[in-house]
């Protein structure tokens, strides 16, 4: 069988390497450490957790848990590593990192259809398949040969800003109401007004939250061209009135009248059940977000399913080039995987690895692919990376906003998600990945 290149031994690319070698294909997995080193990595293993040791919750009543339980019926490495190099983290998965990196590393140094190269990649190899998964600290070098490759698409590398993002369901429409400014074209945004005296303390604590830290790799370019909701904040108190929070053409229905401040929600998805906070694009710590934030009254009680970050990022506009096997639309030998993608997270990055390797070894045997629903984690996020219909593409961590609701009630956010996760694994038992 012919020879899959994969590029970059980080979760994504060691899941890839792995799936695709149980399944009898060769791999030449490509890795620069540890001949040169990231600013953030500090060892030679594969799968190094470069940040936290924690892979979010284990609950089934939690979306990420929900994929870390997918990833298990797909025989993911990753999963079982994690699983063998736990740590006591309450309701979260949490590892032993260096156990859990070194139990990799050794499983994919041993398996007999396994090459590891020490090398830097600095060129998209130009024939036969290969799965870049080089990361969001994607080296200068290779960075430069992924933007040649795609002249006409934006490749993405630099400080990311993203507004934070709510689901619908969770916004209090009793303090809020859908209307487009001066009731132009189709009430497109969710408005949620605020008084004079609910804005002033806003302001108040918004000016004085707690930044997240700049972290060594990143510089005082994070914040320029974007500037981040608590900085404009700072140059006076009515600023964003005059800003992203002016009411002007946009009457209460309750009252007849403009509102001294409205924070306005855009629809974010397709289906219309995830909103982001328009022009609130941050360097807050996340409690800081969650604090200040629900403040809003709309909000007091809104389900945050991405938090706003302002940090370095390398990521492809993946629905103009990926399809939903996150291979590239004009040239399917050639595949990515991990947060180059679009996907934010240690499971997520893993996720994307397992089902590029799963497609690319069921096409070199001459199969069809394996169309992941989705009704589950997995397909749910490789169609969001897929879906041409969003405009403002920006990474995203799992989350029960990307997959279709049940279409009955059931009482209780707990239950509702447990049946959520539920029909995702019963749709998996009817899938064959080998």
């Amino acid at each position: 069988m012919e020879q899959v290149i994969v590029v970059g031994a980080g979760l994504a690319g060691s899941e890839a390497a792995w799936q695709l070698a149980r399944r009898g294909v060769p791999v030449e997995l490509r890795e620069m450490k540890p001949h040169k080193m990231t600013p953030a990595h500090h060892t030679a293993y594969f799968g190094e957790l470069v940040c936290s040791n924690s892979l979010r919750s284990d609950q089934l009543e939690n979306a990420v848990g929900l994929l870390k339980e997918e990833l298990r019926w797909c025989g993911s490495l990753i999963m079982a590593c994690a699983d063998a190099h736990r740590v006591e983290a309450g309701g979260a998965l949490a590892v032993d990192r260096h156990a859990f990196a070194a139990a990799i590393t050794e499983t994919l140094r041993s398996h007999p259809n396994i090459t590891v190269t020490e090398e830097e990649v600095t060129e998209i190899p130009p024939d036969g398949p290969v799965i870049l998964a080089t990361g969001p600290l994607t080296s200068e070098a290779l960075s430069d040969a992924i933007r040649r490759r795609f002249p006409n698409s934006r490749y993405l590398n630099f400080f990311d800003a993203a507004a934070p993002l709510v689901t619908f369901e969770s916004v209090d429409m009793d303090h809020a109401w859908f209307a487009s400014r001066y009731d132009r074209g189709t009430p497109d945004y969710i408005n949620c007004p605020m008084s004079r005296e609910e804005y002033e303390a806003f302001w108040q604590e918004l000016v004085t939250a707690q930044e997240a830290e700049v972290h060594g790799f990143e510089d005082a370019g994070v914040f320029e061209g974007c500037m981040p909701v608590e900085v404009m904040a700072r140059r006076g108190r009515e600023t964003l009135c005059y800003g992203p929070l002016k009411p002007v053409g946009l009457k209460d229905p309750r009252t007849g009248r403009e509102p001294y401040a409205v924070v306005q929600l855009r629809r974010d998805n397709a289906q219309g059940s995830i909103y982001n906070l328009v022009g609130f694009q941050t360097h807050l710590r996340f409690p800081e977000q969650k604090r200040v934030f629900s403040m809003i009254p709309a909000l007091e009680h809104a389900e945050y399913v991405r938090y706003g970050v302002m940090h370095r990022n390398t990521f492809l506009d993946s629905p103009r080039l990926l399809d939903r096997y996150y291979r590239v639309r004009e040239e399917e030998r050639l595949m990515f995987a991990g947060q180059i993608t679009g996907v934010e997270g240690y499971v997520e990055s893993t996720a994307s690895g397992c089902l590029a390797a799963v497609e690319l070894a069921r096409r070199l045997a001459g199969r069809p692919p394996v169309n992941f629903p989705r009704e589950t984690a997995i397909g749910a996020l490789a169609l969001y990376i897929s879906d041409r219909s969003v405009a403002n593409f920006q990474p995203m961590n799992v989350n029960f906003g990307l997959i279709p609701q049940l279409g009955y009630r059931v009482k209780g956010k707990r239950n509702k998600n447990a049946a959520l996760s539920q029909r995702a694994l019963d749709a998996l038992a009817g899938l064959e990945l080998d």
